[in-house]
């Protein structure tokens, strides 16, 4: 009898489409690929060099503000600009081009250049939750901005040029490829069977159980079903709403604290602060209800098996499919097993 605890097999995801190869017996195979550098130790409170603490010179002579809580400044090496004008190149029917303004933005969550999510406290997490909130409902409220991507990338392997605790926005005209993706599979769920697709699937997981890692009474924290890196985790709010401006007074704290909840765990699993993407993925700012949609955000963390065992996507992960070996069930029993501040 198939047994997919113990043997290959694929695991659909459903908000995308895409498939991933699980092969939960490889997990014992030696490692002599490449090790990365471990972590560098502690940051200052204060870095004279760094372009993101108070009071500081950043590209092309501003300086920033003695700010004392959240700072948000539009990028100085932005990647989307507002000044682009339209315009479409098209050759036959294979190469095309079209303009793409948007607005890049930069979001400070805290003066202190030391600190990470899992160490500031509630109150101050709060803080970058409702400034989100704000970002999301100013940049979506422009006529020309239909999609507002919230990310945040943690550690210099993950592409983090700086250390300073801070995220991005990235404000778009059209909707990217993967949130396009959820929301197709979203509407698709939502029209063929009456129901939420995320609602649905949440509700499946709380009756296995095996995959959570932590929640609270406002949000999940769990490794989905079709996680494709090692301790991928997406978090779920537990009530049906599909953006973050939606959310309640408690439920912006609930965000925080499972936000922080989750990556001190991170943290505590490989001793090291933690290197990972993370991203609120959420509906359009098109104008349109987009009942289809369901807020989470997604965690995507590179490292394997230790603080210095990167996980890269290559060979067959690029040519064919993604593949991993630690199941989702083997990283959310880890990562449950953790101690956390708030427990």
């Amino acid at each position: 009898m198939f047994d997919w605890k113990q043997q290959p097999h694929r695991r659909y995801n459903p908000l995308t489409g895409d498939w991933v190869l699980v092969s939960p017996h490889r997990t014992q195979r030696p490692w002599q690929g490449q090790v990365e550098a471990t972590p560098k130790a502690q940051q200052p409170a204060y870095d004279p060099e760094c372009y993101l603490c108070p009071g500081n010179a950043r590209a092309g002579g501003v300086r920033n503000p003695a700010y004392t809580t959240t700072f948000v400044f539009d990028n100085d090496f932005a990647a989307l600009l507002p000044c682009t004008e339209p315009g479409r190149f098209e050759e036959g029917r294979l190469l095309i081009a079209e303009a793409e303004p948007g607005i890049c933005r930069v979001v400070c969550f805290s003066p202190r250049h030391d600190l990470t999510v899992a160490q500031m406290d509630l109150p101050a997490l709060r803080r970058v939750v409702d400034t989100w909130i704000e970002q999301y409902e100013e940049l979506g409220a422009r006529p020309s901005i239909n999609h507002v991507q919230i990310f945040e990338n943690r550690g210099a392997m993950m592409g983090a040029s700086n250390p300073h605790p801070h995220c991005q926005i990235w404000a778009n005209r059209i909707i990217p490829n993967e949130p396009l993706k959820e929301q197709q599979a979203q509407a698709a769920h939502l029209r063929d069977t009456g129901q939420c697709l995320l609602c649905e699937y949440a509700a499946i997981e709380l009756r296995a159980a095996e995959r959570i890692v932590c929640r609270n009474e406002s949000f999940i924290a769990l490794v989905p079903f079709w996680a494709v890196w090692p301790f991928e985790t997406l978090v779920l709010s537990t009530r049906h709403l599909a953006s973050i401006e939606q959310l309640s007074d408690r439920e912006r704290d609930d965000l925080a604290g499972i936000l922080k909840r989750l990556t001190s765990r991170y943290d505590r699993l490989f001793q090291v602060s933690f290197p990972y993407t993370m991203g609120f993925h959420q509906r359009p700012t098109d104008g349109l209800p987009h009942e289809e949609w369901h807020f989470h955000a997604h965690f995507y963390p590179p490292l394997l098996r230790s603080a210095t065992v990167r996980k890269f996507m290559v060979g067959y992960e690029m040519l064919a499919m993604p593949q991993r070996d630690i199941t989702p069930e083997s990283a959310a029993e880890r990562l449950r097993a953790l101690a956390e501040e708030n427990e």
